[in-house]
């Protein structure tokens, strides 16, 4: 059962990574094709190397121009065709619904002249094959490099599964034996020894240790446990041996919890709504009823002969409307956006989540490794009884060098970048969750918490100091603190003049998340929160009707990035983190969120001067192509003039989109 339930994973996982990539690669090979298609019949149809449709060599020429044409179409943009019927058999109108109209309109136009040349003006006689391909062209490639800025989203879960143990020494028949994870059964006995990852959940019976527990809280500092206390899976114990008595395995697991609940929200987060896809909605029925008007007006009052004229008005309304700069406003200005935000340190994995930022309401923060920088440091030195806090620095450093709890790597950290020289010690030895003691010419030295050294009757109030005592006397104290990064409130009153609600989501106590949301300007804080209680809250505020952010850089904050309508990963944080999330900030800096906002405001403004630049060409256009001005001047479209409108409309918009690469970021 447990097998079956990993493979079922795994095999999830990685299908996923493959199909985006087959995807990438089928559209690139197919925009490849389209735009050599493309080319090529631009050059024979504008070039005149076909005789004219009024010879019978020239009109077989074309046939078969046309047919190779709609070879082409169909190998090109069979998935656009596809998606546009589904879409219209479930009564919805896309971007794929005016992509697949007005190519097959060209197509069928252009064959109606090849076929039946005589029922359309000598004139009029110009073909579209090379716009119903090149369209496709555009297409297949925007849709390829948006595929290819995609982060996969299976990856987090292979990150997850990367963190599973693969065997653990359990007793049986008291003897010690090493089986696979699998094979463990609740009831077992699980010895685990220093620097080992604990293999499944379960309660400690014999020895203590002190375990990093940061995938599941966040927090770096190591938890002391005893008998009785929990343990939790691929949590890493990092001083002591013990002996723990399974509880959880497989499926029940924390970590397999926490992998459930990334792919929940991977597959029940909501499809954004696309931009471009809301103004097909609208404007494929307008360009329709347009041209079944267009046809009804020119049969009642065209002269003889009418075919001509409602023929060539009707379908002309439809291929003027060709979707070429209305496909190229959106993807042209969210892959300029997001090269741009590159530029500044901000990874977007998809033009959804560029467009998205700019509707944000809410972000979510968590405090370590987000609003602090996530390690443990020496903050405060304090000597007593005329003790020195450059010598009291010297002597813990040179005890605590011989052990791998993190404070005392802070310790050892604060004293070499003093250019503090480490002292010999001897007779060193670790008390697990109290503290060390050791020798330091011929001194005895101790290191721990006030409850250690009250045993040995020194007198320490503070709880959360770490002391030092010399000879059984009190000589000072050390305060070890998770620094706020240096830039953190400026960022975060930025994000707020943005208008934005800051919410501090922390897996710490209340006094210490509410000591550093004070310093940084935060007033909503939740503490003690896991990753299930991160994951409800984005889901609560997303019920709310908020647009929700989350930022976040640990495995615990995995399914709230996976959630949100927008996840936001540190760059130093976890793998799991960052394959979870839609951006990666590669500063470690919450001016990267601002920066992101700003961003895609900006994109946003593009992509509409983008959509309203070619509304105004489709309103100038579409009526000269129904024939208005006919009655007026006896003009009908020429279609050189059609071509040329419709090219300065795609130099017009890809224009305006690069001039987002002048955008910079927090300049006003």
């Amino acid at each position: 059962m447990e097998n079956n339930y990993q493979t079922a994973l795994a095999k999830a996982s990685c299908s996923g990574c493959v199909h985006g990539k087959n995807d990438f690669y089928k559209l690139l090979i197919k925009g490849f094709v389209a735009g050599v298609m493309g080319i090529t019949l631009m050059i024979i149809t504008w070039g005149n190397y076909i005789q004219p449709l009024t010879t019978f060599q020239g009109q077989m020429t074309w046939v078969i121009v046309g047919i190779i044409t709609m070879l082409g179409v169909m190998y090109c943009g069979s998935n656009i065709y596809i998606n546009a019927l589904r879409n219209t058999w479930r009564r919805r109108i896309t971007m794929d619904t005016l992509i697949a109209l007005s190519t097959f309109m060209a197509w069928a136009y252009s064959m109606i002249i090849v076929l039946f040349p005589s029922i359309i003006f000598a004139q009029q006689h110009h073909v579209y094959f090379e716009a119903a391909i090149f369209i496709l062209c555009f297409i297949d490639i925007g849709r390829a490099l948006e595929i290819q800025a995609q982060g996969k989203t299976s990856a987090a879960i292979e990150a997850l599964f990367s963190l599973r143990v693969k065997t653990a020494n359990v007793l049986r028949n008291n003897k010690e034996i090493s089986i696979p994870v699998e094979d463990i059964q609740v009831g077992d006995l699980i010895k685990v020894r220093p620097g080992e990852k604990i293999a499944v959940d379960g309660l400690i019976v014999e020895g203590e240790s002190s375990i990093d527990e940061s995938m599941l809280t966040g927090e770096p500092m190591p938890v002391y446990k005893k008998p009785g206390d929990q343990v939790i899976g691929s949590t890493i114990n990092t001083t002591g041996s013990f002996l723990f008595k399974t509880v959880h395995v497989g499926k029940d697991t924390v970590l397999a919890q926490i992998i459930k609940l990334v792919q929940n929200a991977q597959n029940s987060k909501p499809p954004i709504a696309r931009i471009a896809d809301a103004v097909a909605s609208v404007f494929v029925p307008v360009v329709v009823i347009i041209a079944v008007i267009t046809a009804v007006v020119w049969t009642i009052f065209a002269p003889t002969p009418k075919a001509p004229f409602v023929l060539l008005t009707s379908i002309s309304v439809l291929i003027i409307a060709c979707p070429c700069a209305l496909g190229l406003a959106v993807p042209i200005s969210v892959i300029v956006g997001i090269g741009k935000a590159a530029q500044h340190g901000i990874l977007i994995r998809n033009g959804d989540a560029l467009q998205q930022i700019s509707k944000l309401t809410t972000i979510v923060l968590d405090k370590t490794g987000t609003i602090t920088e996530g390690k443990p440091k020496v903050t405060k030195i304090k000597a007593f009884n005329g003790f020195d806090a450059k010598d009291l620095l010297q002597c813990a450093a040179s005890v605590e060098n011989n052990s791998e709890h993190p404070a005392a790597t802070a310790i050892v950290t604060a004293a070499l970048e003093q250019k503090l020289h480490l002292l010999p010690v001897t007779d060193f030895k670790a008390i697990e969750g109290k503290g060390v003691i050791g020798k330091i010419n011929n001194h005895d030295i101790m290191i721990g918490n006030n409850n250690f050294l009250a045993e040995n009757n020194i007198k320490a109030n503070a709880p959360d100091f770490i002391y030092i005592a010399i000879d059984n006397k009190l000589a000072g104290s050390i305060v070890i603190d998770d620094p706020i990064r240096v830039d953190a409130k400026a960022a975060i009153a930025r994000l707020q003049k943005l208008g934005l609600d800051i919410i501090m989501l922390t897996g710490d106590n209340a006094i210490t998340a509410k000591h550093v949301a004070k310093q940084v300007g935060i007033t909503n804080v939740i503490p003690h929160v896991y990753p299930q209680d991160k994951l409800d809250r984005v889901i609560g505020l997303q019920q709310d009707g908020k647009i929700v952010a989350m930022v976040g850089d640990g495995i615990n904050d995995a399914p709230a990035l996976a959630q949100a309508h927008v996840g936001f990963a540190i760059g130093a944080g976890t793998d799991v983190a960052i394959e979870s999330a839609d951006i990666t900030l590669i500063r470690s800096s919450l001016h990267s969120v601002a920066d992101a906002i700003e961003a895609s405001n900006a994109t946003m403004r593009n992509i509409k001067q983008n959509l309203f630049g070619t509304f105004v060409y489709n309103v100038l256009c579409i009526p000269i192509a129904a024939g208005v001005l006919y009655p007026v001047i006896g003009l009908l479209l020429n279609p050189i003039i059609a071509a040329a409108a419709a090219a300065l409309s795609d130099v017009t918009v890809i224009s305006n989109a690069n001039r987002l690469r002048f955008f910079t970021p927090g300049k006003k």
